[in-house]
């Protein structure tokens, strides 16, 4: 076991040890500054202006009068900003999102699209004038009605295939003893970090610097590279500090619109969303419609799994929701069928989110297994364990490793699901109804190329250079832990530097493979400068610096299926009086690989849990039909579950599941922690009430429905 005193923690190994954040005491006494809020001389500031209408054409804009305002700069739009190109596919392999692609024509394609940006000395005179840009538009009709019978809805394939079919689906649901037919729906939900979107760009002698709040420096340097006709050793983004991205800071119309700016102007412009731009140009998960279809035998045993999902896209730019995902990984069946359709409609594009596909899909599956095993009159976790597969149901894939049901025995052993009685609505205390539920949680556990450059100085410390982007996972810790290990020295003779495309490409911070991948490449870097030096060369003045590619590497991985899994669980309270819902306690048992840091490890699975309740209970946007905008686009009026909404109880272990081809044992974490939390809650709730609530959120006025529907349940 390795011992840890503060910051120094001794050679028994780092990895596996509690390790407070190195950049924590920056953070909480205000020394880390972030990408709004770093100086720059002769700095200028740009302020986005949106549209108000949801379809139609830029007639004109009257800039003659915002132009004479006191410390205007510039209005760009679509008639004077810089052209760019957009004839090429991006480093996530589509094109680039026309959203991005600022001021190019004068379509308007949704509400909130930009229009124009106005450049001034201060934030203040940049705001005053954007908000008194008059914009004339000739409006066209709008569709933003999202609704599970579109027939114009078309199968996408995004970054898994739009259909898998395994078996002959109809024979095997007409031999069923058992058959579920069922729809779930999800609704609009946003990302709602913390730190708002912000950019600085500027020209430093032909050289394009960006300082930015992203998820990946190499991301964004190659889409402002290939839009601005630039090769890439010509632009340098950098990122320190990111107040949370969760899927949303990738390429965004701030960067760009900065960039334009400074073009324009020869001289550093800032631009910094507001809380309500951020509702429309920086991306959401899509509402979904989901269908799932079961068919088993007495015993519970699955013959038949059919998971249709849709979910919306722009009517500029193809996203798809991946709801079927999970259903292509975690139960056994002699035949699958699976689906993703999209409809376009005026919106703005939809984005990953935490757990993309995996945290709306699993509501769906996982409400549809419960719903099945109530059918079948099974205990929800024994109608798991007997549909376990031993290879990928549907690739066929053997598992890299697969410990769900080590999570869920140990999950259930500590809950005390053992004396739980089944019958739903038969637990009262005073006025509330009490329930208790469990779900299954997956989440793929990739690997993408990274390089990194280690270095021995000549003081006998170490240097790890990366472009990784610490989101707020502690991801800079991590590589701390990894590196002094692959080093054999102790963590105080070891600096991370991270966040600057100039250290090379690396992996973003995204899909869960951000600390793997980053950690494959330092743990290379690192390992092979240690075998220069045992050489017993002396260390000259600059350093000893060796430089990783695990691109290979990464590439020669054979074909598995790599997921780490998770048991949850949940306890609820409902007043079906007053409609309201309470998380008393959670617990969340996963296998997620090798853990590198139990402190910032715990505190992301305990994240995604919270941001289950959330979904589970509070979160939805809301488009207003007639202007196809959203009602209350802020944390006013877009409700998240705040501190009085979480149980005093919530914990998150693990159990014991290195992966046993990656080099330091990793998985990943970052998303597998939200995935089934809102089914164990919804489960939990029939449980408590009778009644099976499958759309989301379940709201106290959807409570008092199905009470007044169902008042015998």
């Amino acid at each position: 076991m390795t011992t840890a005193t503060g910051t120094r923690t001794t050679r028994k190994g780092a990895v596996g040890t509690a390790h407070t954040r190195v950049e924590g005491l920056d953070k909480v006494t205000g020394a880390a500054r972030y990408a709004g809020e770093i100086p720059f001389a002769d700095l200028a500031h740009g302020w986005l202006v949106l549209s108000t209408v949801a379809r139609g054409r830029i007639r004109s804009l009257d800039t003659a009068p915002v132009l004479a305002m006191p410390g205007v700069l510039t209005v760009l739009h679509h008639e004077n900003a810089p052209r760019l190109d957009t004839d090429y596919i991006g480093l996530l392999g589509v094109p680039p999102d026309p959203t991005c692609a600022l001021f190019q024509d004068d379509r308007v394609a949704h509400r909130g699209w930009p229009v124009a940006m106005v450049v001034a000395e201060t934030s203040e005179q940049a705001r005053e004038a954007a908000e008194s840009l008059v914009v004339h538009y000739e409006q066209e009709p709008h569709d933003v009605d999202f609704c599970a019978d579109r027939a114009d809805a078309y199968e996408l394939q995004g970054h898994m295939p739009a259909v898998t079919e395994k078996g002959d689906l109809a024979a095997e649901l007409a031999a069923s003893a058992v058959t579920l037919d069922e729809e779930y729906t999800t609704p609009e939900e946003h990302h709602s970090m913390m730190e708002p979107h912000a950019a600085t760009a500027l020209w430093d002698g032909g050289r394009l610097e960006l300082v930015d709040s992203n998820q990946g420096a190499t991301w964004i340097v190659g889409e402002l590279a290939n839009l601005f006709s630039l090769d890439p050793s010509a632009v340098r983004v950098r990122s320190e500090h990111v107040g949370g991205g969760f899927g949303s800071k990738g390429v965004r119309a701030h960067q760009v619109a900065a960039v334009m700016g400074a073009t324009v102007l020869h001289r550093p412009v800032r631009v910094v969303m507001t809380r309500r731009q951020m509702f429309s140009l920086t991306g959401y998960r899509s509402p979904t419609a989901q269908r799932i279809r079961l068919g088993a035998d007495t015993d519970g045993r699955l013959r038949a799994l059919e998971h249709l999902s849709l979910s919306q896209t722009s009517t500029v730019h193809e996203f798809v929701e991946s709801c079927a995902a999970p259903s292509r990984v975690m139960y056994d069946a002699d035949a699958h069928h699976t689906v993703h359709r999209v409809v376009r409609l005026d919106v703005p594009t939809p984005t990953f989110m935490r757990a993309p596909g995996e945290a709306p899909g699993s509501f769906a599956l996982e409400s549809a297994l419960d719903e099945l095993a109530e059918k079948c009159g099974l205990d929800p976790i024994e109608l798991r364990l007997r549909n376990e597969p031993e290879r990928g149901p549907v690739s066929g894939l053997p598992f890299s490793s697969r410990n769900l049901a080590a999570c869920f025995r140990e999950g259930a052993r500590r809950f005390g699901w053992a004396d739980r009685d089944p019958r739903p609505g038969v637990r009262r205390e005073g006025r509330w109804l009490l329930g208790t539920g469990t779900a299954a949680a997956s989440f793929p556990s990739n690997a993408g190329p990274s390089t990194a450059v280690v270095t021995a100085e000549a003081d006998g410390t170490f240097t790890v250079r990366i472009a990784a982007a610490d989101v707020g996972t502690g991801a800079r810790t991590a590589l701390l832990l990894v590196a002094a290990d692959a080093l054999e020295t102790t963590t105080d003779r070891v600096r991370v530097r991270i966040g600057d495309s100039d250290f090379g490409p690396a992996m973003i911070s995204g899909g869960s493979m951000g600390t793997r991948s980053w950690s494959w490449a330092v743990t290379a870097a690192a390992r092979e400068l240690r075998e220069r030096l045992a050489l017993g060369a002396d260390t000259p003045p600059e350093g000893i610096t060796v430089r990783s590619d695990t691109t290979a590497a990464v590439r020669a991985l054979t074909g598995k299926e790599r997921h780490s899994f998770g048991a949850q669980f949940a306890e609820v309270a409902v007043d079906v009086a007053t409609g309201e819902v309470r998380v008393r306690r959670m617990l969340g048992i996963f296998a997620a690989g090798r853990i590198v840091n139990p402190l910032t490890a715990r505190n992301q699975l305990v994240g995604g849990m919270i941001w289950g309740i959330s979904m589970a209970l509070h979160e939805a946007a809301a488009r207003d039909r007639a202007d196809g905008g959203l009602y209350g686009p802020d944390l006013a009026g877009y409700h998240v579950t705040s501190h009085a909404d979480v149980p005093p109880s919530i914990e998150a272990d693990w159990v014991d599941d290195p992966d046993p081809d990656d080099p330091v044992g990793i998985k990943g974490i970052g998303e597998v922690g939200i995935v089934g939390a809102a089914a164990a809650i919804a489960n939990a709730v029939w449980h408590a009430t009778g009644v099976r609530h499958r759309d989301l959120p379940i709201r106290p006025d959807r409570v008092l429905e199905a009470a007044a529907r169902e008042p015998h349940a």
